[in-house]
């Protein structure tokens, strides 16, 4: 199914984003193709309400771009000479766009392709599935340019990629491709040129699928049990599963797979 065939939400954006729906899926698209979907303050702003307006009934979103690549990043026409102040104060309007997205409402499937870079790239690493076709590539050029990530980089993709990678990604200007950047972890799945959109698509319909609370689980307790010291991590994901477990709808899907009439896991699925 390509997006055209999906329904409108009713959220208020820029031009330079397009939002609509497939039954429980919302799907955001970058939609500036002739700027390389770059990222420029109204962008950021509109990604920001989308992420905080998205109604009720949403199990999961499709984030993916327009044209030849996902986001070239920050759009560098905007650079204005900022003090120190206004310079932290755009910074903290990225962190909390993208917060929204890591620690939204819905988990968050990204479609990767052709250039994800800077800002593109911190943009990727705020969703929680990230899927790549195979003419993606990934670059840190910020060293090069004498500026430095603003975007939530420098906590989110050590997590994914270690510190010395990303290092050396912002020292040398390297570009790893699709291939080289799962084995580094940036992202889960690659398929085929302009196989994308489905697999993302078929992902976040399958996610839409687990019960809001479990889903709610993986995402905002997850990785914060991660950071803890083992004995608060226990303690709270004890008491995180004892809630998930204790959800009606949970409830009924365990009753399900015990009287054999929920599907099994197989190998593949």
């Amino acid at each position: 199914m390509s997006n055209t065939q999906a329904k409108s939400l009713n959220i208020t954006l820029p031009t330079s984003l397009a939002a609509s729906h497939d039954g429980e899926v919302a799907i955001l698209r970058l939609a500036r193709p002739q700027k390389r979907n770059a990222l420029d303050d109204e962008t950021i702003l509109g990604i920001e309400t989308f992420f905080t307006s998205l109604p009720d009934g949403i199990g999961a979103v499709l984030l993916h771009g327009e044209g030849d690549h996902f986001s070239a990043g920050l759009d560098l026409t905007e650079l204005q000479e900022r003090d120190i102040k206004q310079g932290i104060a755009h910074s903290g309007l990225w962190h909390r766009a993208f917060e929204k997205i890591q620690f939204g409402k819905a988990p968050v499937v990204a479609v990767l392709h052709g250039a994800v870079v800077g800002g593109g790239l911190e943009l990727a690493a705020a969703a929680h599935v990230r899927v790549a076709e195979r003419n993606a590539y990934y670059a840190l050029p910020e060293g090069s340019r004498g500026i430095y990530v603003g975007g939530g980089g420098s906590v989110r993709l050590p997590r994914l990629i270690g510190v010395a990678r990303m290092m050396d990604m912002m020292l040398t200007g390297r570009t790893y491709s699709a291939e080289e950047g799962q084995t580094m972890g940036l992202t889960t799945y690659v398929v085929e040129q302009g196989a994308g959109f489905a697999k993302g698509l078929e992902l976040a319909k399958r996610i839409a699928g687990n019960t809001p609370l479990t889903n709610f689980a993986i995402m905002h307790a997850l990785p914060r049990i991660a950071e803890m010291p083992p004995g608060s991590g226990y303690a709270v994901e004890a008491l995180m599963s004892s809630i998930a477990q204790a959800d009606g709808e949970a409830k009924s899907r365990l009753k399900d797979f015990l009287e054999k009439r929920a599907p099994k896991v197989k190998p593949g699925s």
